[in-house]
């Protein structure tokens, strides 16, 4: 009787099992059939990875075919990805390059966008708490997302790079802030007493790396490099679940220690030989971009919520909408952190590259739905223009930055100026 109890209890689990494989076969081939579709089409327009992830998402979903569904395990997976994501921004940030005038400028581009988001969402939104989580999804910028695009166009240490990399941290680091203010129970007092406290204990332990040697750490990470010991990953994947969980631990949002993550692993890194540091660096790639990341995003997909969207003609009329609300509200106040004596292209290019946005409205919106303080037309009308973000607005920058004054592309001959000329006409400082 016992035996025949427990194969009556197991029979239930047989179909969830096997939705559960079809799944993560689905998405594995997803997974590899994104960059395959970007490199087909990279000849006629060249389109970020990360669209085709999220449109494969969508076309093999609930919404349209209907051959994945979205199960606990997958969105496990998915949220590693999303503070992978989140981690790779953090380390990849050089405080160096951006101090002073492009931190600043974007940073009070930043607060421009976040105050004009809100009074947006004030006019859209039925509520105050609706209106600040749309104010802070149009305020925001996928860093994540156009730090892989900016180097592989070879732009990362570029004059338009750097800025881009500046609006990027505050238009990353800023919404977290503010998530973890405006939705720690919503109670402004005790939420930034607890931000605060981990903002001095994260400070304190990244500082506390920069004034230590690690020649134990550093020596470690060479001697396992190339074994099974790996300890440069197992140390970056404790540090990332210590301050994700220490941030969670606390009410705050998890990507918040995430991104600390990236930031204190870079500072602990810093002074590890250069070759070793690359290595590790391709490590890191291979996790997120070859593993994690594309799970988020084609996650991000599947849940996107299409028949919310179409049902309903004003919901899908909000689509462009925010997506003009975001080169509004997000790319004019970035035009602050263009780099001095940029031509029109140059800042047209900036304006673009800040108005991208997407994990971060993902996040945002998620949580707004969640609790119920936005509807699922609204929250997949800020995704959907979110997405868009990502397919237009990079190619347009690219496109924009790539023109020379009179409209010419690189490469067409042009009257010789002297070097001076060049380097002021492109961005770059004298």
């Amino acid at each position: 009787m016992d035996y025949l109890s427990k194969e009556a209890a197991e029979v239930p689990e047989v179909p969830l099992m096997q939705g559960l494989s079809t799944s993560l076969v689905l998405i594995a081939l997803l997974a590899v059939a994104a960059p395959l579709a970007a490199r087909f089409l990279d000849r006629v327009v060249k389109v970020p990875i990360v669209v085709f992830e999220i449109v494969l998402g969508i076309l093999l979903g609930p919404s349209l075919l209907g051959w994945i569904q979205s199960t606990e395990f997958t969105d496990t997976l998915a949220e590693f990805g999303l503070a992978m994501l989140f981690f790779v921004a953090g380390n990849e940030i050089d405080f160096a390059l951006i101090r002073g005038r492009p931190a600043n400028r974007a940073s009070a581009g930043w607060v421009i966008s976040l105050a004009a988001g809100i009074g947006a969402g004030v006019v859209l939104a039925p509520t105050p708490e609706a209106a600040v989580i749309i104010g802070v999804a149009l305020c925001s910028t996928a860093l994540g997302a156009l730090l892989p695009i900016l180097r592989d166009a070879g732009e990362s240490k570029s004059p338009i790079g750097i800025a881009v990399t500046a609006l990027g941290a505050a238009g990353e680091f800023g919404p977290l802030v503010a998530i973890s203010l405006f939705f720690s129970g919503r109670q402004l007092g005790p939420a930034t007493a607890v931000l605060l406290g981990f903002v001095l204990l994260t400070g304190l332990a990244i500082y506390l790396a920069s004034r230590a040697r690690h020649s134990l750490l550093h020596s470690q990470v060479t001697r396992t490099l190339h074994t099974s010991g790996q300890f440069a990953v197992r140390s970056i994947m404790f540090i990332l679940s210590v301050l994700v969980v220490l941030s969670m631990v606390l009410g705050l949002d998890m990507l918040l220690g995430a991104f600390a993550a990236g930031v204190l692993w870079k500072v602990a890194i810093a002074r590890a030989p250069e070759q070793d540091r690359k290595v590790i660096e391709t490590k890191i790639d291979a996790i997120a971009f070859g593993f994690l990341v594309p799970i988020f995003f084609i996650d991000t997909g599947i849940d996107f919520d299409l028949r919310a969207l179409t049902a309903s003609p004003a919901a899908l009329a909000l689509v462009p909408l925010f997506l003009l609300l975001l080169l509004i509200i997000r790319g004019l106040p970035s035009l602050l952190a263009a780099p001095p004596n940029s031509i029109p292209a140059n800042k047209r290019a900036v304006m673009l590259f800040g108005a991208t946005g997407l994990p971060i409205i993902v996040a945002v919106t998620g949580i707004g739905r969640d609790e119920g303080l936005i509807t699922g037309g609204i929250a997949s009308a800020l995704v959907g223009a979110g997405m868009l973000s990502v397919l237009l607005f990079p190619l347009l920058a690219l496109r924009q930055h790539q023109r020379r004054p009179s409209g010419r592309q690189r490469g067409t001959r042009k009257s010789p100026r002297r070097p001076d000329q060049a380097d002021v006409a492109d961005g770059a400082p004298k």
